[in-house]
């Protein structure tokens, strides 16, 4: 099965696949503090790092969605990646059966509104193609998260809790309207 990965621009961004040559990015971005503390409790290795990069080419391939390298535009360096992914995460039918929005920027781009600028492009995206429910689970700290997702049209669902913490678990039912 083959399927192609879109390129979504935006006025400051591109969304693109993630090419093998993001990989050192990718595993850099999640190794920072300024990611980790805001989503898992600790920083992930650089192998836990290559699984998920090579998770993230394969859902592409199953689902017919995945996330996107996010960079600006006239750079080479990605910024982050957002998009959807099943995330098998056991919280239960009301938040596992459906795509999990995702959205990890570097810090040095988590305070230039470039967060929803990405996340509102794969949000639109996903409306045209794929559409329905989607869900998000941010951590109980990730003000700028909530904010994010609140923008989108997310609602809260229930509070759950994981290694990292408490979260929130939230839902989208669809595009505003």
């Amino acid at each position: 099965m083959s399927r192609t990965i879109p390129t979504i621009n935006t006025a400051r961004l591109t969304l693109r696949a993630m090419r093998a040559e993001d990989f050192e990015r990718y595993a850099e971005i999640w190794a920072m503090p300024g990611v980790a503390d805001r989503i898992l409790d600790r920083p992930r290795a650089k192998a836990q790092s290559w699984d998920a990069f090579l998770r993230n080419a394969g859902h592409w391939q199953i689902t017919g969605f995945g996330q996107w390298a996010v960079q600006l535009h006239r750079q080479r360096e990605m910024l982050g990646q957002t998009g959807f992914v099943f995330g098998s995460r056991n919280f239960g039918e009301d938040f596992d059966t459906y795509p999990e929005a995702r959205l990890v920027l570097a810090p040095q781009a988590q305070d230039q509104r470039l967060g929803v600028e990405a996340a509102r492009a794969a949000h639109e995206w996903f409306d045209r193609v794929i559409t329905g429910r989607t869900v998000c689970v941010i951590s109980a700290k990730n003000e700028a998260a909530l904010r994010i997702a609140g923008a989108l049209g997310y609602q809260p669902l229930r509070e759950a809790s994981t290694e990292g913490g408490p979260v929130h678990l939230l839902t989208r039912r669809g595009p505003p309207g």
